[in-house]
This record gives structure tokens, C-alpha cells and sequence, in this order.
């Protein structure tokens, strides 16, 4: 079987082709710009890019009211 010369951005939405990717129009995660099947949810590699920053730096994190693991709240008390 020969492959398909068209890219998948080509191919989105062909019946035929079971590998096509039907993307809406949905709007990237970080930016707000349409979304490109590439890189879903994001619009580009930029935006992935930072999204993963913000995972890796702690960017992301549920609030608590628990104190912060090895504060030293506790030992200025005595």
C-alpha cells in the first residue's frame, strides 16, 4: 500500500483515512489561538514549551492550609 503524500493537516477530516484527526475549532490552552493538530491542545511547540515550565517550576499548585513540608514554624515556637 502506498502511503499518503498529503500531510495529516490535509487529511483532517477524510472519512477514509482512520489516522485523520478531526480537530474543532478550539483555541489553544495558554495563548487562546486556534489549536493545531500537531501540537493539540496547544497552538505551537512555544506554548507547549511553556506549559511544561510552568509543571517543572511548580507553577501549578493546589492551595492548602497544611504548612509546607520542613518549615521551621514548629522550632521558633520553643
Amino acid at each position: 500500500m502506498a502511503s499518503d503524500p498529503r500531510s495529516p493537516d490535509d487529511r483532517q477530516g477524510d472519512p477514509a483515512d482512520p489516522t485523520a484527526i478531526r480537530v474543532t475549532a478550539a483555541k489553544c490552552v495558554r495563548c487562546g489561538s486556534p489549536v493545531q493538530a500537531r501540537f493539540r491542545p496547544f497552538c505551537s511547540q512555544r506554548c507547549a514549551e511553556i506549559d511544561l515550565g510552568q509543571w517543572a517550576t511548580g507553577g501549578y499548585r493546589i492551595a492548602t492550609e497544611a504548612p509546607a513540608a520542613g518549615s521551621s514554624d514548629d522550632e521558633d515556637a520553643t
